[in-house]
Formats: structure tokens, sequence, C-alpha cells
């Protein structure tokens, strides 16, 4: 089988590697079966030289500190130098159609690489939310098996505010309405986290309390929350992709 690609951008060594054991697991995947670049670290040309894409299964973004709406200004060297990255790749993931899925992070990329709206109008604190998918998400077959409503785990002070020319909207939400689209048949984002669980959600909470995703002072209450929460069904998502998608 051809590997999948996890492209991440977490500096916090713990967080950066509980969400490739997460991939992993909800994936049922060996380490040999995704190859983690942790593009923070360094440009994406010296960690792999002479990238071809065709010799991945696929390509998967996960979650990162960085806001993709903030001021140009604002954003780091290493962040100018991730988007810039990504956006490049992204122009070679959909000129030879390679499955993508991204999480979070990966929605506000893939969206605004597609001419979609990021802004902080709808953000959402870190909790469970209800997801309700579309009509074309129930439709869809990487949604294969999951209800029409269910409860994900998410945490982000940015969304798409308006989904790119042409896009799919498969699935939505109270407070963020563009919880999960797809562009062609094979690239997809979400909003929400498809590969959390309880520890994991926990774990980010701890790491990025000061970060503005929450107001500190109601971390134990936000914590307490999202324990209880269940939320069971948003890693067959990821289960699905690979199984679709894994040559």
């Amino acid at each position: 089988m051809k590997p999948f690609l996890l492209l991440a951008t977490r500096a916090e060594d713990a967080v950066a590697d509980s969400e490739y054991r997460q991939f992993l697991r909800f994936g049922s995947l060996e380490p040999e079966q995704l190859v983690r670049v942790r593009l923070e670290s360094a440009p994406l040309g010296d960690l792999l030289p002479g990238l071809d894409l065709t010799r991945y299964s696929g390509v998967i973004v996960g979650g990162s500190p960085f806001t993709s709406s903030d001021p140009a200004a604002e954003k780091s060297p290493v962040q100018h130098r991730v988007e810039r990255e990504l956006a490049a790749l992204l122009d070679d993931i959909l000129k030879l159609d390679i499955p993508f899925l991204g999480a979070c992070y990966g929605i506000a990329t893939l969206g605004l690489h597609q001419g979609g709206v990021v802004d902080t109008t709808y953000p959402e604190e870190a909790s469970a939310v209800e997801i309700t998918l579309t009509e074309d998400g129930r439709r869809d077959p990487l949604l294969a098996g999951l209800p029409e409503t269910f409860l994900a785990y998410v945490g982000h002070k940015e969304a798409l505010r308006e989904t790119p020319p042409g896009a799919t909207l498969l699935a939505t939400g109270a407070a963020c309405p563009v919880q999960m689209f797809r562009v062609g048949t094979r690239q997809y984002a979400t909003q929400f986290h498809p590969e959390l669980d309880v520890p994991g959600i926990v774990e980010r909470i701890l790491a990025y309390q000061h970060l503005g995703y929450f107001v500190p002072e109601t971390i134990d209450v936000l914590i307490e929350a999202v324990s209880a929460a269940e939320v069971v069904h948003p890693a067959r998502l990821v289960a699905n992709f690979v199984e679709l998608f894994a040559e």
C-alpha cells in the first residue's frame, strides 16, 4: 500500500505526537503507512526532497495554532512559509486529483485556496457540538456509517464564512454553518476534528489554554464538559478516508 502523508504544523512535541497517534489509530494505520512531516520545523523541500505526490495514497492536513485570517503583518515568517508551501501543494493535489483531508486548519487552507472567505465570524470554543449532515453529506461515501446528526469536537478562532465557489457543503452546525465541504470528488475538509477522542481534546485544551481559544479561567468547566460528551462517530470519517483511497 502507498502510505498516506500527514502534514503537521504543531510546534509542541506532545500535541504533535498525540495528533499523529490519533490519525494512526482511527485510520488503522501502521507508522510506515502514515508519513508525518512537521512543516513548522523546516522547509518542506528539506524535509521531503523531490516530493512526488503520486507516491502517496492521500494527503492529510491536521490542526494548527496558526490562524489563517490574521493580518499578514502579525504572522510569523514560519507561518508565511507554511502557507506558501501548502498553497503550492494544493495546486498539485487538485491538478493530480490526489485524495485530501483537511481538519480544522485544513478547512481554512483548502477554503482559502479555492476562493472561500475565512474570518472570525463563527468561532467555537473548545467543546463538543452537534454536527448535521446536509443532503449531499448523507450521500457522500466519506460519511458512510455516520448518523445524520452527531457530536464532534471543535475549537477554533476562525472559520469559513463563505464556502468556495463550486464546493459542496456536506455538514453544518448551529454556531458555525460550514463544518465540512468537498471540492471535486476526492478533496475534503472539516471544521471539526475527526481524529479527537477525550484524551486528545483534553490535551489540546491544556496545551493551548493561553492562545485565545477560550477564557483560561473556564478550563476546568470545559474539560468536564468535553469529557462527559459522547463523541463516538467522527473517527469513522478517518477510517473511511483510508478505506476509500488506500492504494
